[in-house]
């Protein structure tokens, strides 16, 4: 399958963009070589190859969930510039004034 001036037009179109006439030449011969490049891996043999999600082997580096005591409030707003009780105080962004 070649791609002609009036394809790339066309995808320009849909895209709502607008080429001159050697940028439009361009993008033709680009997308005739990445076309040409996929009928080279559409020739490879793959009928004893599995399909796979990744090129390389993954496992879940994620450490196992813990519970541990968590900081105690007062240290925690220590260094808070404005708190109300046991809650930091932040300007209000949602709303009115």
């Amino acid at each position: 399958m070649k791609v002609t001036i009036q394809d790339v037009e066309y995808i320009a179109k849909l895209a709502k963009l607008e080429y001159t006439d050697k940028e439009k030449e361009k993008f033709t011969k680009q997308f005739n070589t990445i076309l040409e490049y996929i009928d080279k891996l559409n020739e490879l043999n793959t009928d004893d190859v599995e399909p796979l999600s990744h090129v390389i082997e993954l496992s879940n580096v994620m450490r196992e969930d813990e519970v541990k005591p968590s900081l105690p409030v007062g240290e925690v707003l220590k260094n808070a510039p404005s708190k109300t009780g046991s809650f930091f105080k932040v300007p209000k962004v949602i709303g009115g004034k």
